[in-house]
């Protein structure tokens, strides 16, 4: 009987130890991922040209067969049109030692989803991210010859509805750009003839586009960088 009581009580103080760490490990997870959700609610700072609440600074660019444009959440959406949809920036904005950055997402649609035109110095080009049937990645127009066609050429996969983080840098030798931690261009500009295709004319001097693609952006930032000349 004294043998019976003793593993009685020795099996309820066992399970007493069992319920205590699980209720324990539970209001830590609880507790850990408060700190996560307070993160979201932060104000974004002065680098984000998206506020992640409507187009203040921006314009819808006129293409003229453009989809629609609006904001969804903490997202732009570029709709489907018949040709380009994007949007342009109407503040100041650098020509050289800067860095763009975003995160972008192809929704429906085979080509571009993110074209960035942008300046270098006086003259403008674009980074296209999954243009040419939605594989191609590079720089148009570098001596008049387009991303399907120049050295910085490059083919991709991008699935539908998966973000990519795209980062742009643009100094007073190069332009470098990553798709996630992809190093996609590494391109010396000096003595090299940059424009933009007709398409994305409107685009200039700083605006982004979709082709034929229903496409989403967010967390658009730019950064300054210190401009030292490549060795």
């Amino acid at each position: 009987m004294r043998i019976f009581i003793f593993f009685f009580i020795e099996r309820l103080f066992l399970l007493w130890i069992s319920s205590t760490l699980i209720f324990g490990s539970c209001s830590n997870i609880q507790n850990q991922k408060k700190p996560l959700q307070n993160l979201a609610l932060e104000k974004k700072d002065s680098t984000y040209l998206f506020n992640g609440k409507d187009l203040d600074g921006w314009e819808i660019t006129n293409f003229g067969p453009q989809g629609p444009v609006y904001v969804s959440g903490d997202e732009i959406i570029l709709g489907m049109g018949d040709g380009c949809t994007g949007i342009n920036w109407k503040r100041a904005f650098p020509t050289t030692g800067y860095e763009v950055s975003l995160e972008a997402m192809r929704i429906e649609g085979n080509d571009f989803f993110c074209g960035i035109t942008f300046p270098v110095g006086n003259d403008p080009c674009t980074l296209i991210i999954g243009g040419w049937g939605g594989t191609t990645v590079g720089l148009s127009s570098i001596d008049g010859v387009d991303a399907s066609e120049n050295s910085t050429s490059i083919l991709m996969k991008f699935e539908r509805k998966q973000w990519y983080h795209i980062r742009l840098i643009v100094t007073g030798e190069k332009i470098v750009a990553y798709v996630d931690s992809l190093n996609v261009v590494d391109f010396s500009y000096r003595g090299k003839n940059l424009s933009v295709r007709p398409e994305v004319e409107l685009s200039k001097p700083f605006g982004i586009t979709s082709w034929r693609t229903t496409a989403a952006l967010r967390n658009i930032r730019v950064k300054s960088i210190y401009d030292f000349p490549d060795e």
